[in-house]
């Protein structure tokens, strides 16, 4: 019996360590264009492929072709606020550079830069006025303004009861003409996701 003790002891001991390490985790490498959806929010996937479908729906639509009709040129475009009024953090600034992405690629307008982007660039063109050569200094006042301001929501619904939760997203975006203050076009976006968790409410 008493040598049975010191071989219980560190089995016991053993199993008391095992229990107390770290949990052990394994890191993959996924495509960036691979759907990964595990949390059941908004990812990188649904910022990406609202993105495309949107920015396809708008350059497919009579105001494009109108513009160029009328000015025989490229619009310039520029995106403005995206508002995220929905229930989640989303990072808007994610969403809009993959719209801005999908508008330059297009080659079908002319992109200017974000307002932030553009003090940025201003102050560069002053401290050039200054400190660059005459010949390589670029000119004030001499911007390309922006025909079209692309400006949008982005809102959520959730409804959830014990194990299961389903959210719903709509885009909300609208093509504003600078000059007139007119809209051009509107366009939504809708993603809905059902989340199932066991022995869990919500």
């Amino acid at each position: 019996m008493r040598k049975r003790i010191p071989f219980l002891f560190m089995v016991l001991t053993a199993v008391f360590w095992s229990g107390c390490s770290a949990p052990s985790r394994n890191v993959s490498r996924l495509e960036v264009d691979e759907t990964t959806d595990i949390s059941g929010r908004w990812n990188d996937t649904d910022s990406r492929m609202t993105a495309e479908a949107m920015i396809k729906d708008v350059l497919s639509r009579p105001w494009l072709n109108d513009f160029t009709t009328e000015f025989d040129k490229k619009p310039v475009v520029i995106v403005g606020s995206v508002r995220n009024k929905s229930s989640e953090h989303i990072p808007v600034d994610l969403f809009i550079k993959d719209m801005e992405k999908e508008l330059i690629n297009s080659g079908q307008v002319t992109f200017v830069a974000s307002s932030l982007q553009r003090e940025e660039i201003r102050n560069e063109r002053l401290d050039q006025q200054s400190n660059a050569s005459m010949e390589t200094a670029k000119q004030l006042a001499n911007e390309t303004g922006a025909d079209f301001m692309l400006q949008g929501l982005i809102d959520s619904i959730e409804d959830s009861f014990e194990g299961k939760k389903a959210v719903y997203y709509q885009v909300n975006l609208e093509l504003i003409d600078l000059e007139k203050n007119t809209k051009v076009w509107i366009g939504d976006k809708k993603i809905k996701k059902l989340v199932e968790q066991s022995r869990y409410k919500w």
